[in-house]
């Protein structure tokens, strides 16, 4: 067999090494954490802001 031939085995190997489990219950129920957000800049600052970066 040449180095470019296909090999099932090795294409089933492969595939069982690179196969993620997804059948487990990973969905959370607790979410813990606080959001904090700063809204003391004006729309108009934001929007320079905004162009400034865009100009860059």
């Amino acid at each position: 067999m040449s180095m470019g031939d296909y090999d099932e085995a090795e294409h089933r190997r492969r595939e069982r090494m690179n196969t993620v489990d997804t059948s487990s219950d990973d969905d959370r129920t607790v979410y813990e954490g606080t959001v904090e957000y700063d809204s003391g800049d004006s729309t108009e600052a934001l929007l320079e802001q905004f162009e400034e970066i865009v100009r860059r």
